[in-house]
């Protein structure tokens, strides 16, 4: 039976088990948290509450391996602790680390590929790209997945939209990429099913977009008004919210369909935000 361990078992990572447990899989994840256990162990993972948990024998019975977990101060969390357990690991068929495209920095919105230099300047940003090359160095068959901006059921702004609270932040010239989670499944199982070791894929949609006319999008699904503009310098927003506008780039996603033959569920966000909204989103 083939077997993943998900390594920080969240929001992408639980949709991607929920596409492979009904196909044979079996899916072992680990949690920080003890009370997401028993949630995890309702949809069919096995749950692991890490730190605490000995990884060994999920490790020994692991075919596949995700990480999700994003890196701290300390680097990698799983690699600072079981570094060398896990680079014992030789029996593993594929490893996966869910990375971002934070790590190409800011290109004044010009585009990017896997060939682009990583330029991150931000603290994130950089231990992404160092997060990227010490699971490289494992000697795993590694593949490097750079995420852009994750969407998808409970995580869009409907509520936002509904309850009032949402705005068009305007900063000219900024463009963000997207991806909606259902296809993230999609292009890992791809890879799964043709693993190229050291591989590395962004994962995004064909329309990156400037954020303010996502938001005006959603607003008329819904048939409210547009949120009102406000100027990025005079935005109220989180130091983490403020820094995702330091970057703007369009990202090219070319070889997850020439190398991996992914078709994109939803090519853009207005396929993605009309099917959120149609489930009851």
């Amino acid at each position: 039976m083939p077997t993943l361990l998900s390594l920080g078992h969240g929001y992408s990572a639980q949709v991607f088990a929920r596409q492979i447990l009904p196909q044979g899989w079996r899916v072992i994840g680990t949690t920080r948290k003890a009370e997401k256990a028993e949630a995890l162990r309702a949809e069919g993972v096995e749950p692991l509450v890490w730190p605490g948990a000995d990884l060994a024998p999920a490790l020994a019975e692991a075919t596949h391996l995700l990480i999700s977990a994003a890196p701290d101060a300390a680097g990698d969390p799983f690699l600072a602790a079981e570094g060398a357990r896990i680079a014992a690991a030789k029996h593993l068929e594929w490893v996966g680390y869910l990375s971002t495209t934070g790590v190409y920095g800011d290109h004044e919105g010009d585009w990017v590929d896997e060939r682009t230099p990583p330029t991150a300047t931000s603290r994130r940003g950089k231990a992404r790209v160092a997060a990227e090359a010490a699971w490289l160095a494992t000697g795993l068959p590694v593949h490097i997945f750079r995420l852009a901006g994750i969407y998808g059921p409970g995580r869009g702004p409907f509520e936002k939209i509904r309850n009032g609270t949402a705005r068009r932040i305007i900063k000219p010239g900024q463009v963000f990429g997207r991806i909606h989670v259902e296809d993230i499944g999609r292009v890992l199982s791809a890879s799964i099913a043709r693993p190229n070791p050291g591989a590395i894929y962004n994962v995004c949609d064909d329309e990156p977009a400037p954020p303010e006319d996502v938001i005006g999008h959603a607003a008329r699904l819904l048939g409210l008004p547009e949120p009102p503009e406000v100027p990025f310098e005079e935005a109220e927003m989180s130091p983490m919210a403020r820094s995702f506008y330091g970057d703007s780039k369009r990202v090219r996603n070319d070889r997850i369909k020439d190398e991996l033959g992914v078709t994109l569920r939803y090519p853009g966000y207005r396929e993605g935000l009309a099917a959120i909204l149609a489930a009851g989103g």
